[in-house]
């Protein structure tokens, strides 16, 4: 796989990512890129946020840290963090 692959394929393996770290019963389809990933849309928790923290480190080569001021909009939705990830992945 290319390493510059498109951000529609590099979404849809975020979403893939945060259904089966988070064990969803849901398909990537049943994720819009816009909606929140805490509070309403998929109504994800902080322990959560710590499991998909881990594996986007181990997938994509960088550490997403707890204190970052910016989590808060990092995490915001699928297309946010699929942005976050583009920007700072090494593999």
């Amino acid at each position: 796989m290319s390493q510059d692959i498109n951000n529609s394929e590099l979404e849809k393996q975020t979403a893939q990512l945060i259904i089966d770290t988070l064990n969803l019963d849901i398909e990537i389809d049943d994720i819009d890129p816009d909606d929140y990933l805490f509070g309403e849309g998929l109504a994800l928790d902080s322990i959560d946020a710590l499991e998909l923290a881990m594996s986007i480190t181990q997938q994509f080569g960088f550490q997403l840290r707890s204190d970052d001021s910016k989590n808060r909009e990092i995490f915001r939705s699928l297309r946010t963090l699929t942005q976050y990830i583009r920007d700072n992945k090494t593999n």
